[in-house]
């Protein structure tokens, strides 16, 4: 039936929006990179710190640490957004969690003993998917810093054991979406942000109904175009990085 293109303008329902990585957008930091995602934009940066958290010191903990933060510029989005100068917000902290589960589960962290990798991911303009390019950003930010310390010698072998990214997947008016923008994510029936690796393994997934609950093997379904998806977008940005 022609419903589902006409639910969508420029893409079709399963189609990921274009995505761009520049590597090395910063020139101070270990590792960087710049995200592009329709008309999401996304900033990673890594920071090598020489020294665990406070929480890991002195616990007999073997390797390093990473861990990430999140934030939105003000003007990020269509209305101004108030810095969170003090505390960040609710949403901030799920989704800064989120990122270091991702990008961890990426590392050999066994390779930085007493180490701390700092991802700070900043979004500089949202469209939706913010979360899924902040993941794709960090894993590409930690892809050129592990090329400068292979290159300098640093490490003895390649810290990255998988390559990782994000997509969301949806529900809306009972189609299923792929890659929602912010026009879709807001009236979604079902949203869901599934990350995985490339050779198609489950690292996780976030999010649930807004709506009417779903069966199990809808959202089964959902996951698994999720993980598709995935190795689409870690194969298009390949050359990339």
């Amino acid at each position: 039936s022609l419903y589902p293109q006409l639910m969508r303008k420029n893409r079709q329902l399963n189609q990921v929006r274009d995505i761009q990585v520049q590597t090395g957008f910063n020139m101070h930091a270990e590792g960087s990179a710049l995200v592009t995602w329709g008309n999401t934009k996304v900033l990673a940066t890594v920071t090598l710190d020489p020294k665990l958290p406070p929480h890991l010191r002195g616990q007999g903990h073997k390797g390093g640490w990473l861990t990430a933060e999140y934030a939105m510029l003000p003007r990020s989005t269509h209305e101004r957004l108030q810095r969170e100068r003090l505390y960040s917000g609710g949403r901030t902290q799920e989704i800064q969690r989120l990122l270091g589960r991702a990008l961890r589960s990426c590392l050999d962290l066994s390779l930085f003993p007493n180490k701390t990798l700092m991802i700070d991911v900043d979004v500089l303009q949202a469209d939706g998917g913010t979360r899924c390019a902040g993941i794709l950003a960090g894993y590409a930010a930690l892809h050129e810093m592990a090329n400068k310390l292979i290159y300098k010698g640093d490490v003895s072998e390649w810290p990255l054991i998988h390559e990782v990214a994000a997509v969301s997947v949806g529900i809306l008016k009972g189609q299923t979406f792929i890659d929602l923008e912010f026009s879709e994510d807001s009236i979604a029936e079902v949203d869901l942000n599934v990350v995985a690796t490339a050779e198609g393994k489950l690292i996780e997934v976030q999010g649930g109904v807004e709506a009417e609950p779903i069966e199990a093997e809808m959202y089964v379904q959902l996951v698994a175009a999720g993980i598709g998806a995935v190795g689409y977008i870690l194969e298009k940005v390949k050359g990339q990085l």
